[in-house]
């Protein structure tokens, strides 16, 4: 009877174990998947939408600064940013489709220009209209500092 009686509790207590290792690693799956999908910086930090290419786990996300434009992608292990200083923007253009938007964001230098797709229409057009508010404002500050002796020496040549 205890050979029958061993056989039932392994048969039994293995599926249990394999069950509930499965289940740890799925929590732990989703807790670095919340993990690395939370805003990586304070700020207007705009995240793709899960429902487009690429960005199902671990979407990518935009920071926009009165300074500069980051894109950040998180990684399995790791992560990847680009950045761009609100002087080098050349343009910004949104592509709309039905449901999510793409950002393209070229620099003066005509390389390493950021492309965001998968976010929402609203975020797109705000992404836009954060990047051209803070360049107008850096063009400002910069004609601001600017000595009146340059602006007479550059208009006499």
């Amino acid at each position: 009877m205890d050979a029958v009686e061993s056989q039932w509790n392994w048969t039994v207590t293995l599926p249990i174990s394999v069950l509930a290792v499965a289940g740890v690693l799925l929590v732990l799956f989703l807790i670095v998947v919340w993990m690395k999908g939370r805003p990586f910086a304070p700020g207007a930090v705009f995240r793709a939408s899960r429902l487009s290419d690429g960005n199902r786990l671990l979407p990518t996300q935009v920071l926009i600064t009165e300074r500069a434009v980051v894109q950040f992608t998180p990684r399995w292990i790791g992560k990847q940013e680009e950045s761009i200083h609100m002087a080098h923007v050349a343009s910004v253009k949104v592509h709309t489709g039905v449901l999510l938007s793409d950002l393209f964001i070229e620099t003066t230098g005509g390389a390493n220009s950021i492309r965001c797709h998968g976010h929402r229409k609203r975020d797109a057009i705000e992404m836009k209209r954060l990047i051209e508010q803070y360049q107008d404002e850096y063009s400002r500050a910069t004609d601001r500092s600017r000595p009146a002796s340059a602006d007479l020496g550059q208009s006499a040549r």
